[in-house]
């Protein structure tokens, strides 16, 4: 055997070695468990993605196009399969869209042998990223995602000024997909998400104006707003149903992760925080539930994180970001909550309905300053010691 194909063989063999690892739970107690390992990396796209494997045109056997990160990935249970959508972004700072699947949702995921062509519009994307997946009560699973562009108003030499959009797609196999236009607002908009069921016989958005691409600006939280037509979806009227607050989690933006999980209690959403501090941005993760009858109603906030970076999660291409746009409800009430460290990897953690809607409705308020904190913790202390006396 040729020295070529006993290093394709042995880069095949850990290959494989690496997709069929079997994951770890990490036992704790708490709201939800963590997994050991990630989900996907960069390591884990297909062999044939990366390397050319002729041995006439690539002698050495190098690598021809590099990955950089698998992250912010998109989460829907289709056909028996746990299938995500996940934000591939190689070494030219270029993401893509690609379809992984596993058998069980912690392990074992497995790349679809193409990354998704995504049609573009009549002003071609730069950049795509961050696919949020609704399977809507009209029939269409629909993918609505950031679209960037060079923002052309921009000074001579400035090649970083960005715009964002919220781009929408629709599919039935989750390979062909038909691109409608962007979604018209006054604002820039990124981290837009379609609710599951029409609201008073319109589709409705979970939306996050802002300023700029980066900052939120005036931008007060996270918005709502009802459209008419899908294929030609404009934002006329928006409502702040989330907001940002001073010295919190969320005081600089604040996004929409996944659609919300339709239980008994009302809406369950998962979303994401930032916070400036001295490491630059934080992202965190935190939970809050709306009204069944009136999505745009907030009836629980919790107040502080749900999930922050832990350990190896904190370094990365951008560090100390925990970010969620995919989770999966099961019949059983078991949710898989699909999330990204530090724009790099993708794992999972696994909790249920019943727990994270007794976190919601139980855990106190943010009161927004120290000395109710305080009040706060002290009612539970006196609380708990009713019980030893």
């Amino acid at each position: 055997m040729s020295e070529f194909n006993q290093s394709l063989n042995r880069l095949l063999q850990q290959h494989e070695t690496l997709l069929t690892r079997k994951n770890e739970p990490i036992d704790r107690s708490g709201v939800l468990t963590r997994y050991k390992y990630p989900l996907l990396t960069a390591e884990h796209t297909p062999i044939n993605w990366r390397y050319d494997l002729n041995s006439q045109t690539n002698p050495y056997l190098l690598e021809r196009i590099m990955i950089n990160g698998v992250f912010n990935a998109g989460a829907i249970k289709w056909n028996g399969k746990y299938i995500v959508v996940a934000r591939v972004e190689g070494a030219d700072r270029k993401s893509f869209f690609a379809v992984a699947e596993s058998p069980n949702g912690v392990d074992n995921f497995r790349f679809w042998s193409k990354p998704i062509a995504m049609p573009e519009t009549e002003v071609p994307d730069t950049n795509i990223y961050d696919m949020r997946l609704t399977a809507h009560e009209d029939g269409w699973l629909y993918g609505v995602f950031c679209s960037e562009r060079k923002d052309p108003d921009a000074p001579a030499g400035d090649l970083s000024s960005a715009v964002a959009a919220a781009a929408i797609a629709r599919t039935k196999d989750l390979v062909n997909w038909e691109r409608l236009p962007d979604l018209k607002s006054k604002s820039q908009q990124r981290n837009v998400v379609l609710h599951p069921e029409f609201v008073n016989g319109k589709y409705a958005f979970y939306t996050r104006p802002q300023d700029s691409f980066i900052d939120a600006g005036s931008g007060g939280g996270i918005g709502w707003a009802l459209i008419d037509d899908i294929e030609h979806a404009e934002v006329t009227e928006e409502t702040i149903i989330d907001r940002r607050y001073y010295h919190t989690i969320k005081e600089l933006k604040n996004g929409e992760g996944p659609h919300p999980i339709k239980t008994s209690e009302g809406w369950l959403h998962l979303a994401h925080g930032v916070r400036g501090c001295a490491a630059g941005l934080r992202y965190v993760l935190y939970l809050y539930m709306t009204d069944l009858e009136d999505p745009a109603r907030l009836i629980a906030s919790p107040g502080g994180y749900f999930m922050a970076p832990e350990g190896e999660e904190r370094v990365g291409d951008v560090s100390n970001v925990l970010f969620s746009n995919g989770w999966i409800a099961e019949e059983d009430g078991s949710v898989f909550i699909y999330y990204a460290s530090s724009d790099t990897r993708l794992h999972v953690a696994v909790s249920s309905v019943d727990k994270l809607v007794d976190y919601c409705l139980h855990t106190p308020v943010d009161r927004l300053c120290s000395a109710a904190s305080v009040e706060t913790l002290n009612d539970l202390i006196d609380k708990n010691a009713l019980l030893v006396k």
